[in-house]
C-alpha cells in the first residue's frame, strides 16, 4: 500500500511511520520541515514532503498515488516541545476543526482515498449519554491529574468538534481516539478495541503506548473496519 502521514515526525505519527514500513508499505511522510527530516532519513521506501494542512489545494495535490491518508497533525510538535503544542493549542482550539474540513475539501477530488484522523480521548463516552468534552468539572478533573493546564479543555473540545466535522461527511475517514493515557513505550501488538467508549485496564485505566496506537492504525489502513466511524484502543 501508498500510506501518507501528516505530523510524520511527531509522537505518534513517527510511529505510524516505522511501523508502516516495517510491514513492507511505501509511505509518503509529511513535515513541516521536510528537508530536515529526509536529510536524516536513511530508511527504503519512504519520502518526505512539506505540506500545509490548512490548505485544501496543497492536501489534494499530495494525495495522488496514495491509498490512505492518516492526519496525525497537532500545532507545533509535542514530541519535541510539548508546552509549545499546549500552548498554540489552547490559544485556537479551532485549528483541528479546520484541519478536518480542509482533509475532507481536499478528498472531494480524489473520493477513493481513505483517511484515518488521530484526535482526542475527550469525545469519548465515559458512560451512555456522557462525555468528559461537555463536563468543566470532568476536564478539569481529568487535565489536573496528568499536568495540563485546565485551559487546554478548548483544545478538547476542539478535537471534539474535528469528530463532529468529519461525522457530516459522506468521504471514506476514521477516526481514531486513543487511549486517555498514552506515551511512548513498548510495542506489544496486544490491545483491545472499542468504539465510542474508552477501553479501561483491570485498575480502570484507559492507556496504550504510541508504539501500540500506530499498530492498530496501520491495521486499520490494511483492514478498515472502522470506515465513517470512530474507534479506540486499550489495554
Amino acid at each position: 500500500m501508498h500510506i501518507g502521514v501528516i505530523g510524520a515526525t511527531g509522537t505518534i505519527g513517527s510511529r505510524v511511520v516505522t511501523e508502516a514500513l516495517d510491514r513492507g508499505h511505501h509511505v509518503k511522510a509529511f513535515s513541516r520541515d521536510a528537508s530536515s527530516a529526509a536529510a536524516k532519513e536513511q530508511r527504503e521506501n519512504v519520502t518526505w514532503s512539506s505540506v500545509d494542512v490548512l490548505d485544501p489545494a496543497a492536501i489534494a495535490a499530495a494525495l495522488p498515488g496514495l491509498d490512505v491518508l492518516i492526519s496525525a497533525f497537532q500545532p507545533g510538535n509535542a514530541a519535541h516541545d510539548i508546552a509549545d503544542t499546549v500552548r498554540r493549542s489552547i490559544a485556537d482550539p479551532t485549528v483541528y476543526a479546520a484541519a478536518a474540513r480542509a482533509l475532507l475539501k481536499a478528498l472531494e477530488r480524489h473520493p477513493r482515498t481513505r483517511l484515518i484522523v488521530i484526535g482526542g480521548a475527550g469525545s469519548l463516552e465515559l458512560e451512555p449519554g456522557v462525555v468528559r468534552a461537555d463536563s468543566d468539572e470532568l476536564l478539569h478533573e481529568t487535565l489536573d491529574q496528568i499536568g495540563l493546564p485546565r485551559a487546554y479543555a478548548a483544545a478538547v473540545r476542539g478535537h471534539r468538534d474535528a469528530l463532529n466535522v468529519l461525522r457530516t461527511s459522506n468521504r471514506l475517514w476514521t477516526y481514531f481516539s486513543p487511549a486517555e493515557d498514552i506515551a511512548p513505550g513498548e510495542r506489544t501488538g496486544r490491545f483491545r478495541t472499542g468504539g465510542d467508549q474508552p477501553v479501561v485496564d483491570a485498575d480502570g485505566r484507559s492507556r496504550i503506548s504510541a508504539e501500540d496506537a500506530a499498530v492498530a492504525l496501520i491495521d486499520e489502513a490494511e483492514l478498515p473496519r472502522f470506515v465513517q466511524r470512530r474507534f479506540t484502543i486499550g489495554y
